[in-house]
């Protein structure tokens, strides 16, 4: 009854779907936990290239039980139309893909205010994604949500919008300046919503802890990552996501004790990549970074928004900070392909600060932004490892560098990718 974590050790975009979706093979139960529609999950499979943005990734199992967990803020037409899509391209989701009664439900004011807050704060914005799950979450913190639960019930809905609707035109009209919403279209729309999820919606901690005692593999899908943590990560520029994106929000976004976790994967890219504001000691902004963002087979762009990443050398001070913060067992270490041409690679090991060297991530967002990165440096091997499927068969020089990867995070790597593929991945050591 193995219950494995897979969560993201960086910014983000460490090619976590990619993993759950290889993994999910041998796993009966795929559950997301976290956040919402502005995290997304890129799968290449034999029916094409997938972006997810709510649905498991394991969904394309034909044999998988995929959950949307708790802990998520649902945008409904946009699960409706990802549920859509899927159906349209050969994916079964019927009597496969569930959705927990108890998640929140994003609303037609959340991405007004989103936005309209972004431009008050000029040079200071987030640089959010504007699907509005931030001020979602706030809500869901503030008591003032709206949940799965609720969209089944028009008489409560409608009473609970009855509230809510002039409570938020107030800060739509007096704070923002924009037009107000008007219940009965609201309650219209959202009413419709939860008749067309109806056939999705259970008790999911239920579901999975019934699994769970049936002997079943679960794999908690984490989504975006560790350095975004409302709690742990670079604040202010991370996300409103509760629970936390760590692995330990995952049994609270599922609904499971944590005394049921048995492991935790940490998905690493083999070199450091960021979309939006917020400081980012190693990154790169010379020909190496463009090289870096463009030189795979999959450019580095937002699978959300579309943004281009931001990359730089891989940084170990914020790695190995959240490996621990996570507990991570075990290490899934992605695009190491992308690095096959170049001569040199280096590795950031410490930060130098204020004239003193520190392996410590610092908490405060400027002496972040002031930390110039120590590095080591690497040879590279300048050998195409997109076909490589043993570890012994990789260049010496690359089997090196994860190596030192591990020592520097002080957990075994147990997988590499070299490419986006299903079978274009290294298995040191089984995770499953």
């Amino acid at each position: 009854m193995p219950v494995i974590v897979v969560v993201g050790g960086q910014w983000g975009d460490e090619g976590k779907g990619r993993v759950v979706d290889l993994l999910a093979q041998k796993a009966q139960v795929v559950a997301r936990y976290s956040a919402g529609n502005n995290a997304g999950h890129t799968v290449v499979n034999e029916l094409g290239e997938f972006k997810l943005h709510l649905v498991p990734a394991g969904i394309f199992y034909p044999d998988k039980v995929c959950v949307i967990g708790n802990g998520l803020v649902i945008d409904p037409p946009v699960l409706l139309a990802e549920i859509e899509e899927l159906q349209s391209r050969g994916v079964s989701v019927q009597g496969r893909l569930f959705l927990s009664d108890r998640a929140q439900v994003l609303m037609p004011w959340h991405p007004i205010i989103e936005r309209m807050d972004e431009e008050l704060r000029g040079k200071a914005a987030i640089e959010t994604t504007g699907r509005g799950v931030g001020p979602a979450f706030v809500d869901k913190v503030g008591r003032a949500g709206v949940r799965v639960a609720d969209l089944m019930d028009k008489e409560s809905l409608l009473e609970l919008l009855s509230f809510l609707v002039p409570y938020k035109n107030a800060t739509l009209e007096k704070l923002y300046g924009a037009e107000p919403l008007s219940t009965e279209r609201v309650h219209a729309e959202y009413a419709d919503y939860g008749s067309r999820l109806a056939p999705f919606v259970t008790d999911t901690a239920a579901l999975v802890q019934e699994a769970m005692g049936r002997g079943d593999t679960v794999l908690l899908e984490g989504a975006q990552g560790s350095l975004l943590d409302l709690d742990a990560g670079t604040y202010e520029y991370v996300t409103s996501s509760v629970p936390s994106s760590l692995a330990g929000g995952a049994g609270i976004g599922i609904g499971i004790g944590p005394t049921k976790i048995d492991s935790v994967l940490g998905v690493y890219k083999a070199y450091s990549t960021r979309v939006g504001a917020g400081p980012m000691p190693t990154e790169l902004t010379d020909e190496t970074g463009t090289l870096l963002r463009e030189g795979g087979p999959r450019p580095e762009y937002g699978a959300t928004t579309g943004r281009p990443r931001r990359c730089g050398w891989f940084d170990a001070v914020a790695a190995r900070y959240t490996a621990r913060l996570n507990g991570v067992t075990a290490i899934a270490l992605t695009r190491l392909d992308v690095l096959d041409p170049l001569p040199t690679i280096k590795v950031c090991t410490e930060y130098q600060l204020e004239g003193e060297r520190t392996d410590s991530l610092p908490a405060s967002r400027g002496m972040l932004a002031r930390a110039t990165p120590i590095y080591e440096e690497l040879a590279g091997w300048q050998q195409d490892t997109s076909a490589t499927r043993r570890f012994k068969d990789l260049p010496e020089n690359a089997r090196a560098y994860v190596r030192r990867i591990e020592e520097l995070l002080d957990a075994p790597v147990h997988l590499v990718s070299v490419g986006p593929e299903r079978d274009q991945a290294i298995s040191i050591k089984p995770i499953l």
